[in-house]
């Protein structure tokens, strides 16, 4: 469930939406804005909010079953970690209403997702869940990074 849930929200959902939003509606946007909207509501809003809401309540299951910490001190990191996952996906759902938050989202979230990446990578040991959410994180960090870089020049 957790690896069918990242593939719809970091890559299904973003895709689909950015469709919908240039063709099957015709607006005139730009495909970058329209990729930088819809990745940073399903990627840094979405997701980020719904992981958020599981750490802040169910913290074990970072701890147990994305980094296998079965330590119940760890506990109160994970949900700290909620807190601000809890802001950055606030941030990016409200993106979706004020497109002046779209760049300002992405810096916050692709930092995020690429710092989350990187230290996923530099660990020995992976489980499934947490090679998911490596090749998750620098896959929206690729995104992000592209996107921001080209709206900033």
């Amino acid at each position: 469930m957790y690896i069918a849930t990242v593939i719809l929200l970091l890559f299904v959902f973003p895709v689909t939406s950015v469709a919908i939003d240039g063709f099957a509606l015709g607006h005139h946007s730009s495909l970058l804005f329209l990729i930088g909207k819809w990745f940073v509501f399903w990627a840094v809003g979405v997701r980020l909010f719904i992981a958020g809401v599981r750490q802040v309540i169910q913290p074990e299951f970072t701890a147990k079953e994305i980094f296998e910490i079965h330590e119940s001190g760890s506990l109160a990191i994970v949900r700290e970690l909620g807190f601000a996952n809890l802001s950055m996906g606030l941030l990016g759902i409200l993106s979706l209403f004020r497109a002046g938050w779209i760049v300002p989202a992405a810096i916050v979230g692709g930092l995020y997702y690429g710092l989350a990446g990187t230290g996923h990578v530099f660990r020995k040991s992976r489980n499934s869940k947490e090679y998911a959410a490596m090749v998750s994180d620098v896959f929206v960090f690729l995104i992000l990074a592209g996107f921001v870089v080209k709206s900033l020049l």
